[in-house]
Formats: C-alpha cells, structure tokens, sequence
C-alpha cells in the first residue's frame, strides 16, 4: 500500500488504545521528544508564548513541550480522533488544549497562528503534500519562530537504514500485530521511513520552502541517524 493510498489518521484511530504501550516500549521515546523539545531553546519557560503541537497523537509530545515550557499556552492539533480522545484522557493544565484536525485543514478548524514555536513529531512523513504543510506551518509562525521537526530520516546512512530495517521486522511489526492483532500500520511504519527524506534532502526541503537557520541534529542510543530533531526559523 503506497504512502499517499494510506489514510494514516484512520489506521491510528484502529491502533489508539494500543498506542501508549506500544512506544513506551521503545527505549528512549520519551527522551528523544524531551530532547527535540528543548532543543527549540524556548526562552523563559514559555511565559507569554503560544506554542504549536501538530500531530501531537496521544500526547506524548504535548507532555515534551509542556516540560520545555511550563509557562506557555499550547495548542495540540491531530488528524486521528481516537489518539486524541487517548490524549484528553490525561491530566492536563488549563493551559493546554486540543483540536481534532488534520495538518491540511487547521484553519478550516479554527487553528490561527501566530505561534512563537512548533513541535511537529513523526507528522512530515505522513502527509501527502510535506511543502504544502511546511508553508502552512511557516505562516503560522511569528517572524523568528522556531519549528522543530521530530522525524525518522535513514537514507543518508546505510548503517542507520539497515537497523532501522532489522528492528522494525524482528521487533515493531510483530509487537505491533501482538497488540493490536494488525500489523498493517506498523509495515507501513517501516516503508515509510524508508522512503522519506534523507536528512540532507529534508534539511534543503525546509529551506526550499522558506525556513532560514536549517540545522539539525540526531539522537543518541539505538536511534543515531534514525531519528534526528530538525530545526528552522521563520524569517525575520
């Protein structure tokens, strides 16, 4: 099944409950959000921000950001109404809030920027047209926002592409089939992430696509040069 036949806000509905277990299984999920999280460098606890987390999912990267910046309004946006009823289940501030929408729609659903940043994990990958959804997020931001893209990218490193490989088939699919009984999400999971952009290619994406500042860094443990933190700014 090719990336753009597959409704991906529709299979994580299926997968939702199961969703939790699955990553915090995966040694240093959490972590690696925390970190891409604080790599955004958000100043002074977020006091006085508004802050974007588009395809928060069940809230795993929503808690990342919030840690980074306490003080901060954060509005979380996802396409998969199961994941963000599994989201509106946790405990949180006032400050918090969530939106059922995809990444093309937001306005459509009342999202209006500006924001001062934006945490988008494991979300590029999956939409149809990523330079129309980086642009929409670009336009989001004020003059000088900070988007930090969370993201699998292997195909600049053969090393990260064949671990990448090794775990999804001898781990991920079949924990994923486990759990939910279908591993259709989690075979996608994988062709997916080998299909998506190399870190240079995405990095030049970004900048193709009106962001200045493009940098990146990856993470450390089992997943150097499988996930990696990008970051952008918007014109000043």
């Amino acid at each position: 099944m090719s990336t753009d036949r597959y409704d991906v806000p529709e299979a994580f509905d299926a997968g939702a409950e199961a969703y939790d277990g699955l990553v915090g299984s995966n040694p240093g999920y959490h972590e690696h959000l925390r970190l891409s999280a604080e790599r955004m460098r958000i100043p002074d606890q977020g006091r006085g921000l508004r802050l974007l987390d588009i395809g928060c999912g069940t809230g795993a990267s929503t808690a990342a950001l919030l840690q980074a910046a306490p003080l901060a309004e954060i509005v979380a946006v996802d396409g998969s109404a199961g994941m963000l009823e599994q989201a509106r289940r946790k405990t949180w501030p006032s400050s918090v809030s969530f939106v059922h929408s995809r990444a093309e729609t937001l306005a459509e659903a009342g999202v209006a920027g500006p924001f001062d940043g934006i945490l988008g994990a494991y979300l590029i990958r999956n939409v149809p047209d990523p330079d129309a959804v980086l642009q929409s997020l670009r336009a989001l931001l004020r003059p000088g926002g900070v988007l930090a893209v969370h993201e699998y990218s292997v195909r600049d490193s053969a090393v990260a592409k064949a671990v990448w490989n090794a775990v999804s088939a001898a781990i991920i699919i079949p924990a994923g089939k486990l759990r939910t009984g279908d591993a259709d999400l989690y075979r996608y999971l994988r062709r997916s992430v080998n299909r998506f952009d190399g870190a240079t290619q995405f990095r030049n994406r970004l900048s193709r696509n009106g962001f200045v500042d493009v940098q990146s860094q990856t993470m450390p443990g089992w997943q150097r040069n499988i996930v990696h933190t990008f970051l952008a700014r918007a014109p000043r």
